[in-house]
């Protein structure tokens, strides 16, 4: 019998269909049914803290659920999670709830339509950080691509059809490349699966006794699927457009959660699966990191439309997850996954707030935004703390990840010490934008938001304040453990 951790996965997929036929006859209600949909989802993930055992004496891999599929393909359905999935699906379910309602003010057509594809994108995501076979985990890859194709090609600004295109072209590409580095680990192990079924041999296992040559080959090609997903310098092109284009709602899927599937994508496999591999290449990798770090903060500093500031800070985040991933440390790595989560909040909330902004003052030029805290003082106020998370200041549980980060990264090589520039760079593009969009003087009339879409803003932040104040429960119950055992010979 598929315990909750399947029914998370699948029950999206499943209320899609009543979502898009109830959405039929009164578009009000495919609203109704997804939000309902998400906020039960997040119910039964909160559900699954209490099953999860916590501690370095646990299991590698918890709450487990297995079914043949095509077995002697070497396919089968193995789904579960561990401290560094665990984070990924809560914030998948919490980022989820709040985009769908989020989108109640912004998405006002084809709303059957969007609403059933929400929730099918929520299964794919889920799906990403649950699985536990290379096939089940590519496949659900390959979903996610399927809704935020039509998220941005159809309900997208002026430029949506060439952003969507290149969206599909570039991940879908990399997605070809990552499913050969997946074919030549099965040529060789005979096996897609993470863990044993019914006595089968591991990936861990077998991997570990591949020639080095077929892991370097399978660990360069995985990488640059993920890479694209990140994404890194030079992958990064089609994720402006992109983030312009979309709606509000769904760029905080897209930055929240899409982007996230690289970074899990670099830790799960290149780093822990393909080890030996990491150990040969991780100066590249944490190099590009530090590259891609500084990059998309310098090129955030130019930008004046409010929005593709805010993509290009992604860029830079999303850096700091490579870096502490291939710093090979304790530290390095628990602060990427820390980052994971983090970033997803920080992003999302800005994201959100650019959408807003835009339909209330009809303008996302950050020239054109002054005396903002005079028309929406509300929502100026959450920008200012959506920008200090977004900027890594103490209080914030960003800062933590950051710091972890960057102290793993010194541990690896000093010269990492640069890692530093891209926050000093983030603090000055964010109070360059502070200073014109909420520090100019009050002017125009009042037009703050509705009181449930501030609501929907302030909920990003919770996280962030708590986590920061105390980030125990996170960092060394559920993520340090399973880091532990990965990488410091923990049982």
């Amino acid at each position: 019998m598929l315990g909750i951790l399947s029914i998370i996965v699948f029950l999206p997929v499943l209320m899609a269909i009543p979502t898009y036929i109830l959405g039929k006859i009164k578009p009000k209600l495919a609203r109704i049914v997804c939000i309902g949909t998400t906020t039960a989802l997040f119910g039964l993930t909160m559900l699954t803290l209490v099953f999860y055992r916590y501690g370095s004496s646990t299991p590698a891999f918890q709450l487990v659920d297995t079914m043949p599929w095509a077995p002697s393909f070497g396919l089968n359905y193995i789904v579960g999670l561990d401290g560094i999935s665990l984070p990924l699906l809560i914030i998948s379910t919490f980022l989820s709830l709040l985009a769908c309602a989020g989108s109640w003010d912004l998405i006002n057509f084809q709303e059957p339509e969007y609403y059933a594809l929400f929730l099918i994108f929520e299964t794919g995501i889920i799906g990403v950080f649950s699985s536990l076979n290379l096939i089940l985990f590519y496949v659900f890859w390959e979903i996610v691509l399927i809704p935020m194709f039509f998220f941005i090609g159809v309900w997208g600004g002026p430029r949506r059809r060439y952003a969507a295109l290149k969206f599909l072209l570039f991940t879908y590409s990399a997605s070809a490349v990552m499913l050969f580095g997946f074919l030549a680990v099965f040529a060789y192990t005979h096996t897609f699966d993470y863990i044993s079924v019914n006595g089968s041999p591991t990936l861990m296992s077998q991997v570990s006794q591949m020639p080095m040559f077929i892991q370097l080959f399978a660990s360069v090609t995985t990488f640059i699927g993920f890479a694209v997903k990140l994404p890194i310098v030079p992958f990064h092109t089609w994720l402006p457009d992109a983030h312009v284009e979309a709606p509000a709602p769904v760029s905080v899927l897209l930055a929240g959660l899409l982007l996230k599937m690289g970074g899990y994508g670099f830790i799960r496999y290149n780093l822990l699966l393909f080890s030996n591999a990491a150990n040969t290449l991780w100066p590249y990798f944490a190099g590009i990191g530090l590259i891609t770090m500084i990059y998309g903060a310098t090129v955030a500093l130019v930008q004046t439309d409010l929005k593709r500031m805010i993509a290009m800070t992604s860029i830079n985040h999303m850096g700091f997850v490579l870096l502490g991933t291939f710093s090979r440390d304790i530290a390095g790595v628990s602060g990427a996954v820390f980052q994971m989560f983090n970033h997803a909040l920080a992003i999302g909330i800005l994201f959100l707030m650019s959408g807003y902004i835009h339909e209330h003052m009809g303008t996302r030029n950050i020239n054109e935004l002054g005396g903002l805290r005079g028309r929406m003082p509300l929502t100026a106020t959450l920008l200012v703390f959506g920008s200090l998370a977004a900027m890594a200041i103490p209080g914030l549980s960003n800062f933590i990840s950051e710091y972890l980060v960057i102290a793993g990264a010194l541990t690896a090589n000093p010269i990492f010490a640069l890692a530093i520039i891209a926050p000093a760079l983030t603090v000055g593009y964010f109070l360059w934008m502070l200073r014109r969009v909420v520090l100019t003087p009050a002017t125009g009339p009042r037009n703050e938001l509705h009181l449930h879409s501030l609501i929907i803003l302030a909920a990003f932040l919770v996280p962030l304040f708590i986590l920061g104040a105390y980030p125990g429960p996170m960092l060394d119950s559920i993520i340090r453990p399973t880091i532990l055992r990965f990488l410091g010979g923990g049982p």
